[in-house]
């Protein structure tokens, strides 16, 4: 099974209403999908979303790194001898973690059906029925409330609220309308996207604590890099705290296990260049007994498609947050993945099952 060509093409969709994150706004769901051709037929497809405040990713250099390093590594290379492969690409550039991970999905998407397997079984086929979050954004307490609402009637019992855009007083403003709005029995996670110091979050989750706003895990609280504050938090709260941002890369995620730093772990493929060193993370993790989420950017059904494939195969991934798709104001992809409300049906098709995407002029058009 030799690589024989690889492409590119952008791809822009609108989104319903506007993503908003202490770290960006997002309108239109901007991506790059990759299509990787074998000599035997087989077609494989990744996706790569920029997310410059994230990853450092944008349209440009995630086409450049494709086209200019990882393709000429990979092209006329046997992917039986995938090991070699994904070795490579783990070293052959630094950074770049969002190409990376498009071609990585690529290339298990092709592995997958030359096993004739959908890609979940290929990698532990644990289970193929998954039920996601659904994110509501930052803005003022009313309208979270009655996005929170929204997502309720729609089906969803797991809400993510992003918060640390404001002060602290706004931000528990926003979880008790929410909190208000929804009742008891709906799950709360907070995601504060690196918007609070550790002082801040450590006041800001014993409040909510002691108000009884019953928060199942708080995602970010503090800056990437300030995994001393991480720390801080996690010994000093009762509530669980999710390392994200944190933790890239197996390295990383050693450092936040070794000093106990979080109590979950979210792997994002985005983050971690692909499927290979997502599962890399997974197990360290397991191996430490912590659990993980599998998250995701804003990306199409191609991309979370492949996530939800990688979470579905492994027994320490209890959590998913794969709601982007349902966001896009429409769609572009045909297979994979399929939506019942909350829950995510896995296809049995080999690989990814993507049957077709609508490719002009060098353009993803829907």
């Amino acid at each position: 099974m030799i690589i024989e060509q690889i492409e590119t093409f952008r791809v822009a969709v609108p989104l319903v209403k506007p993503f908003k994150t202490a770290l960006r706004t997002v309108t239109t769901a901007e991506s790059i999908f990759v299509k990787i051709t074998c000599d035997n037929g087989f077609v494989g497809w990744g996706e790569a979303p920029p997310t410059v405040v994230i990853t450092g990713d944008s349209l440009s250099s995630i086409e450049s790194a494709i086209h200019h390093v990882i393709k000429p590594f990979l092209i006329k290379k046997s992917l039986l001898n995938y090991e070699i492969i994904f070795q490579g690409l783990k070293t052959l550039l630094v950074g770049n973690s969002s190409p990376k991970a498009a071609v990585d999905m690529a290339l298990y998407d092709c592995l997958s059906q030359f096993c004739k397997l959908p890609l979940y079984q290929f990698l532990g086929g644990h289970k193929k029925v998954l039920e996601t979050d659904f994110t509501v954004s930052v803005n003022d307490p009313v309208e979270m409330g009655d996005d929170a609402v929204s997502y309720i009637q729609k089906g969803f019992n797991v809400l993510k609220v992003k918060v640390g855009k404001d002060d602290i007083a706004t931000d528990i403003e926003r979880i008790q309308e929410i909190r208000k709005r929804v009742g008891k029995d709906i799950k709360i996670r907070l995601d504060a996207n690196q918007g609070w110091t550790e002082k801040e979050a450590i006041r800001a989750i014993r409040k909510m604590e002691d108000s009884d706003l019953r928060i199942e895990l708080v995602e970010q609280p503090v800056k990437a890099d300030n995994i001393d504050g991480l720390k801080q938090v996690t010994d000093a709260v009762d509530t669980p705290i999710m390392a994200d941002e944190s933790v890239f890369n197996p390295m990383q995620t050693f450092q936040v296990l070794k000093t106990r730093s979080a109590d979950l772990i979210n792997i994002k493929l985005m983050k971690a260049g692909g499927i290979y060193q997502a599962q890399i993370i997974n197990q360290l993790a397991e191996t430490c007994g912590v659990e993980c989420m599998v998250g995701s950017m804003i990306e199409t059904r191609l991309g979370i498609t492949a996530a939800a494939h990688f979470a579905a195969s492994k027994q320490n991934i209890t959590r998913f947050d794969f709601d982007a798709p349902l966001m896009l104001a429409k769609e572009i992809v045909e297979g994979g993945i399929q939506y019942n409300n909350r829950f995510i049906t896995l296809s049995e098709a080999p690989g990814l099952g993507i049957k077709h995407i609508n490719v002009e002029g060098g353009v993803l058009v829907g």
